[in-house]
């Protein structure tokens, strides 16, 4: 299977760099480029790419505004790319519906497997910023929303709420494999299970959601 691939960015260096490695992976088709927030948008709607690298701060619309676009109207996982390494930043990415956070200096290979992984499903952020991010935000009330209620939890089964609570805590597929005495595998198929049940984009949606339900608690192990 090709992954599309829509990078949107207003220096065409960088624009043109990302590209040109994305394009020379034998999977990955890079389908557009574009140069601020406005266009990145048309761009997706156009062309219905899987993965769109977006950067934050552009003329016209910037790319949180662009991003909360993309994912409320498509299943496009959004990269969101800055020169800031800021909690704020992160945050702001996550509240508009972003799989993931790279910084611009990112390595090429890091670049190649950041798009793979959000195209698997993944969160594209170290388990303990994940953990460190949605506890700080959820504790306050100020939380990125996935407008979830306890009661649709009703649906999972008793693993799939287990698996769902454990994700809070930031752990990998190895680890969850660990704590379960599952295979990795068996692990990947009860996230997905959890992910298509609850209608959720991705594992970041998964932890939110296991907060906003009290499924987990902040500042907590489980």
């Amino acid at each position: 299977m090709t992954v599309r691939i829509v990078v949107a960015d207003d220096q065409e260096l960088v624009r043109a760099g990302f590209s040109m490695i994305l394009d020379a992976q034998p999977d990955f088709e890079v389908v557009a480029e574009a140069n601020d927030g406005v266009e990145a948008v048309d761009a997706v709607r156009a062309h219905q790419p899987d993965v769109l690298l977006l950067d934050i701060r552009m003329p016209t619309m910037n790319g949180i505004e662009a991003a909360g676009i993309v994912c409320a109207e498509t299943g496009c996982r959004v990269i969101m790319l800055t020169t800031f390494d800021q909690d704020d930043y992160v945050y702001d990415a996550l509240r508009a519906g972003a799989s993931g956070f790279l910084l611009k200096d990112v390595r090429r290979e890091d670049l190649v497997h950041a798009v793979r992984v959000v195209t698997a499903g993944e969160a594209l952020l170290a388990p303990a910023i994940t953990r460190k991010l949605i506890a700080k935000f959820t504790s306050h009330g100020t939380g990125p929303s996935v407008a979830l209620s306890a009661e649709r939890l009703a649906v999972l089964t008793a693993r799939e709420r287990e698996t769902l609570k454990m994700l809070a805590r930031g752990l990998t597929n190895a680890e969850l494999a660990d704590a379960m005495v599952v295979s990795e595998h068996t692990v990947k198929t009860h996230v997905s299970n959890v992910l298509s049940k609850l209608g959720l984009r991705d594992r970041i949606q998964a932890v939110i959601a296991a907060y906003e339900t009290g499924l987990a608690v902040p500042g907590t192990n489980g």
